[in-house]
């Protein structure tokens, strides 16, 4: 399974009951049906995965499969604390058409968790046990919980592990990773603000939050490293700087829902305890998307 390309990790709608929005979930997906988006990961942490019951889980992934054109693939995000709930969440997309699992760390008993070797246990365990293949997914900066490049290494080695999302934006990390991993095991990376970079490291491609409001400027960074266009690459890197860093880092999804409304897909309000973004934080927003509409 190949996953070169640019995959947005899709944010959940809800309107302002709380509830998911299913029109905009439809609205959003129909709407980048029309890029040159490679798939969607759904589910992830972008989603408010973790505010999300088991059935609106489902839900969701119904809706997303039922609208995604059949160019897409869909990546499905499982990942929780137990590998039996963990297997569970996989094989049900597993049955609802999803072609792989993306699983985070886990990370609540950071204590026990953090050891190599649990790792490696948590992920082999669920890889052991599901029926499409397994995303390792790091984020060190919201799990606390860093998985090492010598734990992906030998985690490569299994046939159901095909591929390591590394969002810690550790451009050093990365090139370890894609010196060390066995052959055909993909190394993607989850930070807008070191796309191009990354991909010249030898990354196969992204799954970039960002891209849910600008999808077409990550896609330029894409083809340009397809083709080899140095001077574009760098160019759009520098473009997306700003508005990247704002709507991951500093707002996070309540500044990227703000900034998907902008650009014409739902945003729409974050689920509960996220809060939308104040008012100087909007501004800032608009200003660093003024050239990114579209």
């Amino acid at each position: 399974m190949k996953l070169q390309g640019i995959f947005p990790p899709i944010a959940t709608p809800f309107d302002h009951n709380g509830d998911i929005y299913a029109a905009k979930v439809r609205h959003n997906v129909e709407k980048w049906n029309r890029t040159g988006l490679s798939g969607y990961v759904v589910c992830g942490s972008t989603g408010e995965s973790v505010m999300l019951t088991p059935e609106e889980k489902f839900a969701l992934w119904g809706m997303v499969a039922g609208h995604a054109a059949s160019d897409k693939l869909l990546i499905a995000g499982t990942g929780v604390e137990s590998v039996r709930e963990t297997v569970w969440l996989t094989n049900r997309a597993a049955e609802m058409g999803y072609k792989a699992a993306m699983v985070r760390t886990p990370h609540y008993y950071k204590n026990l968790i953090a050891r190599p070797e649990a790792q490696m246990l948590y992920f082999r365990s669920v890889a052991d046990q599901s029926k499409i293949p397994i995303i390792i997914y790091n984020w060190p900066q919201t799990t606390g919980v860093d998985i090492s490049a010598d734990a992906v290494a030998a985690l490569s080695e299994h046939p159901n592990i095909i591929a390591v999302k590394e969002s810690s934006g550790n451009i050093e990390k990365v090139m370890q990773m894609i010196r060390e991993v066995k052959p055909g095991f993909q190394v993607l990376v989850g930070s807008a603000p070191t796309l191009w970079p990354s991909l010249l490291m030898g990354a196969c491609g992204a799954i970039l939050a960002y891209a849910n409001a600008a999808p077409f400027s990550t896609l330029a960074i894409w083809e340009a490293y397809r083709t080899r266009d140095e001077a574009a690459g760098k160019d759009w890197q520098a473009r997306i700087a700003r508005a990247a860093v704002l709507v991951t880092v500093k707002y996070g999804i309540p500044g990227l829902k703000y900034a998907m409304d902008l650009n014409g897909y739902y945003g729409g309000p974050p689920r509960l305890p996220l809060t939308p973004p104040s008012p100087e934080a909007r501004c800032e927003i608009e200003e660093a998307f003024r050239d990114l509409k579209g």
